[in-house]
């Protein structure tokens, strides 16, 4: 049995963090949002949301995605 575990690195991508982090930030601010009743902000903490997809998807195409020739993965 081998020890070492051949991990296809997916996601852990300056990319993929920044999504993740934007898209974290407009589900918590949307859910204070539907408790507190304001839905004009809830709606635009969904902008927020489909705006941390696009960000996601732009910095991957520009080369920071796990395959980019911008990223280089930690050594384990």
């Amino acid at each position: 049995m081998s020890n070492s575990i051949d991990d296809p690195g997916h996601g852990h991508s300056p990319a993929a963090w920044t999504a993740v982090v934007i898209m974290l930030v407009a589900v918590a601010l949307g859910t204070v949002f539907f408790v507190l009743d304001m839905p004009v902000l809830v709606w635009a903490s969904v902008g927020l949301l489909l705006g941390g997809l696009i960000v996601g998807w732009a910095l991957a195409r520009a080369g920071w995605g796990v395959n980019g020739p911008k990223y280089v993965a930690k050594e384990h």
